[in-house]
């Protein structure tokens, strides 16, 4: 099950505190494996929304990296000087599908008009009040003019995995998710989806930034580096995440 991923890393005696956007957690524990193979150093990887994620960092929440799913938030923490803005490097772009079930008989190749559909009670999308998908979805239901129609039909998770597994579980006949979620062998083995064309929605430009309350500077910095290295990019890639400089 998705959920199960939602748990994290051991969190004992690590030397890296890392708050991850929650579209990272097929992808980012195979990047921080291989960071711990060359460095030596260990690092706990906590996954959630990126809003939830900047307003505890803004409370004193005490991390060393956090990668999130939307820039502004980043830009935030550098405004606040909370983050080290020489730090701050775009690795990926988002994407934003529709999933359901297999067993549905919803045929999504409709696009997101199929969501006015009676068979369609409800649909799961993340929370657009902290989760850039939330945002993303809400933008591309109303660019194709279906926001209002089916807004009555939302359920919000707390992040995009959240929302992932209200979908997967069947609470929602139809999700509004990240790709990097859909390619996961949960979601894949379980339904189908379609990718909603990139102009219909913002595009949700992800970013790591470095804390101003990082313990081990060098260490954090070496962790932006291997972000930055070709084989971290082709593992984004490979789940569903356009590359910076692609």
């Amino acid at each position: 099950m998705i959920g199960a991923l939602l748990a994290g890393r051991s969190a004992a005696a690590q030397d890296l505190r890392i708050a991850a956007a929650s579209d990272l957690q097929a992808v980012l524990p195979a990047i921080t494996t291989a960071f711990e193979r060359d460095t030596g150093h260990t690092a706990s990887l906590t996954f959630g929304s990126s809003g939830n994620f900047a307003t505890q960092i803004e409370n004193g929440a005490p991390f060393d990296l956090f990668l999130s799913a939307d820039i502004d938030y980043p830009r935030r923490l550098v405004e606040a000087r909370l983050a080290d803005p020489a730090t701050l490097y775009e690795y990926a772009t988002g994407r934003l599908i529709l999933w359901t079930r297999r067993d549905s008989g919803i045929d999504l190749h409709r696009g997101v008009s199929v969501l006015v559909d009676a068979r369609v009670r409800h649909i799961a999308i993340a929370n657009p009040a902290h989760a850039p998908y939330g945002r993303a979805a809400v933008a591309a239901l109303r660019h194709d003019g279906v926001l209002e129609k089916v807004q009555h039909k939302f359920i919000l998770g707390e992040n995009i995995a959240q929302a992932a597994q209200f979908a997967q579980s069947g609470s929602a006949e139809v999700g509004l998710l990240a790709l990097a979620l859909a390619m996961t062998p949960a979601l894949k083995d379980s339904g189908a989806y379609v990718e909603i064309p990139s102009d219909a929605y913002p595009p949700i430009r992800q970013a790591v930034v470095m804390l101003t309350r990082a313990r081990d500077r060098p260490l954090a910095l070496r962790f932006i580096d291997a972000l930055k290295q070709p084989a971290s990019r082709r593992l984004l890639r490979a789940h569903g995440f356009a590359v910076a400089g692609d």
